[in-house]
C-alpha cells in the first residue's frame, strides 16, 4: 500500500533502529485501517472468534504500558473516487482475478465494505472504553496522521503505507514488536532528505511515475529506480511543473539539451577540438607509431634507444583530447536516456494527474483547522463496561479481562502517582508493597512490583478471584498465540500467594517507579547493596578458611581440568568401593577372597569403573 515499486526497499538504508524508550511519553498517531487490514488471515480463520477486536485489545495495551506512548486512532472516513480501482484490486487480492485490466465506472460507490466498517465500528467502541482518543479522516487514515505528526499534533505515525511522506509526515514507523531484542525501524523524513536528496514533492513525482494506491499502472516504462535519477535531476520547486511540460511536448530541458548540442557540433572554434587526435597503435599515446619508433613519446617516459611501452589490455589514453571525447560521449549518453524517459512521459494521456497532486500537497484531511486548537485527551478505562463488551463480544471471562488490563492500569496508577502522590489503590483493591527485583526482558531492564490485595469489602468493583481462576489460562486465546505476531502476545501478571496474603508481580518502567515512588527505590538499592556486601563478606570469611585447611593448591579457586575432575570423582567411589570389599572380606573365612581384594584398585578395567561411579 502506498508508493508502488518496493518504495519501502528504497528508504529502509535511512532508517533509523529504535529501542522501546523512543515512543515513552510520545504522542502517536495510529492508522487503525492498517492494524486491521494487516491480519487478513487471520480474520479468516474459523477458530478465531473476531481477531479483530483481540489484535486491538493487546495492541493498545502493550502500545500504551510497555512502550508508555499515547496513541492517537485515526479512522478512514469516505475514500476518494481515484482510489476506486484500488480498492476493488485489493479487495480480490486472494481470489485470483487478474483485476489489472479491470475498469472502473464513473460514480461507483465510494462506500466501504460493510463487513470492513462493522470491524471498524467494534474496533472504535473498543478504544472509546480504553478512553482513547479516537478521530475520523475526511479521506485516508494516513493523510491525516501524516498532517498530525506535520502540526506538531503527535510526535509519529504507526502506519504501513508509504505516502504518509507524501502527505507531509515527518516520522513514521512501519511496525512494532515488543517482545523481540530487535529494535524497529523509525523513518525520519529529513534523513531521507540527506541520504537521497529528495523531499516531499519529489516524492510525490515519483509516486506519480510509478504509481501509487490511486493511479495503480504510473508512467509504462519507468521502474523506481529510473524515476529517481529523473527526479534528483530537478530541484523541488520546479519539479512537478516540468512534469507538466514534458507532457505537454514544450519542456524547457529538452530545449535547453537541443541548445547545447548545436552549439557543440556549429561552432567553428570547437570543431578542431572535437576531430579526436591520431594515437599511436603500439603505446596507445598520441602520435604515430612510425614517429615513436624513431623517437620515444613524452607520455612513455622512456630513453630515446630503448622506444616507447607497449600499453597493456584495457588501456586508456589520459591526454586532454581523450578525456574530452568521454565526457562529450556521457554527457550524450544521459541526454538520450532523458529524453527517452521524457518521450515516455509525454505519451502517457492525462499526465500528471493534477487531482493527485492537489490531494497529496492538501492540508485539510481532518474535521479541525490550525485555528481550533485540537485538543487530545486521555481517559481512564471503564473498566466494567470493558467487561461486558468483551463478554458479549469475545465470550472471554470477566477475571480473565481484568487480568489481562491490570498493565495498562498500573501505567495510568503510577503516571498519577508521579504527578501528585497521593494514597490511592490500584484497581480499587491492590496496594503498593514493594520492588521485588530487577529483571531483564528482551535485553531491557525493569521492576517487578509487588501488589498487595487488601481485604476485599462487600460491593466492591473488583470481584474476588482465586488464584486458581487467574491461573486458568483461556483455551481460545492459547491456540491464537501460536500463529498471532508477537506484537499481539501479552504479559499477564504473575499471582503470588504468601502468608495467606495474594499479590501481583508486574512488570513496570524503572523510570516511572522512580518518579511514582522514590523512597521505595532508594530502600531497595540500599538494600541490595547491604545483601551484596555481606555475601562479599561471606565469601572472603569462606576463602580464609579453606585456605587454612588445604594443602593443595588446586583446592584454592582453580578451576579442575575435565579430566582431573572425573578422576578424583573416580577415586572416592573406587575407594568406597574397596572399603565394602574389605568388610565383606573380614567376614568370609576364603583365603582366596582376599587376593581379589588386592585386585581391586585402580588397575580395574574401565568398563568396571563407569559402573561403580554411574550405576
Amino acid at each position: 500500500m502506498g508508493v508502488g515499486g518496493k518504495f519501502w526497499d528504497l528508504l529502509k538504508p535511512y532508517a533509523r533502529h529504535e529501542g522501546p524508550d523512543f515512543l515513552r511519553e510520545k504522542r502517536v498517531a495510529v492508522d487503525l485501517s492498517y492494524w486491521i487490514v494487516q491480519h487478513e488471515t487471520a480474520i479468516k480463520a474459523t477458530r478465531v472468534r473476531k481477531p479483530h477486536l483481540r489484535l486491538t485489545f493487546f495492541r493498545t495495551i502493550n502500545l500504551f504500558s510497555k512502550f508508555g506512548a499515547l496513541p492517537v486512532f485515526v479512522v478512514d472516513g469516505t475514500p476518494s473516487p481515484l482510489k476506486s480501482k484500488a480498492r476493488i484490486a485489493r479487495f480480490f487480492r486472494f481470489s485470483g482475478v487478474d483485476v489489472s485490466g479491470l475498469p472502473v465506472a464513473e460514480g461507483v460507490s465510494a462506500e466501504r465494505n460493510k463487513t470492513f466498517l462493522k470491524c471498524v465500528q467494534e474496533c472504535v467502541e473498543l478504544l472509546e472504553l480504553f478512553g482513547m482518543p479516537v478521530l475520523k479522516a475526511n479521506g485516508e487514515a494516513e493523510a491525516l496522521c501524516a498532517q498530525l505528526n506535520a502540526k506538531g499534533h503527535v510526535d509519529a505515525c504507526i502506519t504501513a503505507d508509504s505516502d504518509a511522506f507524501l502527505f507531509g509526515a515527518k516520522c513514521v514507523i512501519k511496525c512494532i514488536k515488543p517482545n523481540t531484542k530487535e529494535p524497529f525501524e523509525c523513518y525520519h523524513i529529513s534523513d531521507v532528505e540527506a541520504g537521497l536528496g529528495l523531499k516531499r514533492k519529489h516524492l510525490i513525482a515519483i509516486s506519480l511515475l510509478v504509481g501509487n494506491d490511486h493511479d495503480l499502472n504510473g508512467v509504462q516504462g519507468i521502474g523506481l529506480e529510473k524515476a529517481l535519477r529523473f527526479v534528483q535531476s530537478f530541484s523541488e520547486d520546479e519539479i512537478l511543473n516540468q512534469l507538466h511540460e514534458i507532457s505537454n511536448g514544450n519542456s524547457p530541458s529538452l530545449q535547453i539539451v537541443s541548445k547545447v548540442v548545436d552549439e557543440i557540433m556549429l561552432c567553428p572554434d570547437e570543431s578542431p577540438a572535437r576531430s579526436k587526435t591520431s594515437h599511436c597503435s603500439f603505446c596507445g599515446h598520441p602520435g604515430s607509431k612510425r614517429a615513436h619508433f624513431k623517437s620515444s613519446c613524452e607520455y612513455c617516459g622512456t630513453s630515446t634507444s630503448q622506444g616507447c611501452t607497449r600499453k597493456a589490455e584495457g588501456f586508456k589514453c589520459n591526454c586532454s583530447s581523450c578525456n574530452k571525447d568521454r565526457k562529450e560521449k556521457e554527457q550524450q549518453k544521459h541526454e538520450n536516456w532523458h529524453i527517452k524517459v521524457c518521450n515516455k512521459i509525454s505519451t502517457e494521456p492525462n499526465f500528471p494527474n493534477d487531482d493527485i497532486i492537489q490531494m497529496y500537497l492538501c492540508n485539510k484531511h481532518g474535521n479541525f483547522t490550525a485555528g481550533d486548537g485540537l485538543c487530545l485527551s486521555w481517559r481512564c478505562p471503564e473498566t466494567e463496561i470493558l467487561v461486558d463488551f468483551l463478554d458479549f463480544h469475545q465470550h472471554w471471562e470477566p477475571s480473565y479481562v481484568r487480568q489481562r488490563m491490570l498493565p495498562m492500569l498500573s501505567t495510568i496508577y503510577l503516571r498519577e502517582m508521579a504527578a501528585k502522590p497521593e494514597k490511592t489503590m490500584l484497581y480499587g483493591q491492590y496496594v503498593f508493597d514493594s520492588i521485588q527485583r530487577v529483571k531483564i526482558r528482551y535485553g531491557h531492564q525493569c521492576y517487578v512490583i509487588r501488589w498487595r490485595k487488601v481485604t476485599s469489602t462487600a460491593g466492591s468493583i473488583v470481584c474476588t478471584n482465586s488464584v486458581e481462576e487467574y491461573d486458568k489460562p483461556q483455551e481460545e486465546i492459547v491456540e491464537i498465540d501460536e500463529f498471532i505476531d508477537h506484537l499481539d502476545e501479552d504479559t499477564a501478571p504473575q499471582i503470588h500467594v504468601d502468608d495467606e496474603c495474594c499479590f501481583l508481580l508486574t512488570d513496570e518502567n524503572m523510570e516511572l517507579i522512580r518518579s511514582a515512588f522514590p523512597e521505595d527505590v532508594e530502600r531497595f538499592w540500599h538494600e541490595k547493596e547491604l545483601k551484596a556486601s555481606k555475601r562479599r563478606k561471606g565469601s572472603g570469611f569462606k576463602n580464609e578458611g579453606s585456605s587454612e585447611k588445604s594443602e593443595s593448591p588446586k583446592s584454592k579457586r582453580v578451576q579442575l581440568r575435565l579430566t582431573e575432575f572425573y578422576r578424583s570423582a573416580k577415586v572416592a567411589a573406587i575407594h568406597t568401593k574397596q572399603g565394602d570389599l574389605a568388610n565383606n572380606s573380614e567376614n568370609q573365612e576364603d583365603g582366596p577372597s582376599k587376593g581379589k581384594n588386592k585386585v581391586s584398585s585402580t588397575n580395574l578395567p574401565k568398563s568396571v569403573r563407569r559402573r561403580l561411579l554411574f550405576e
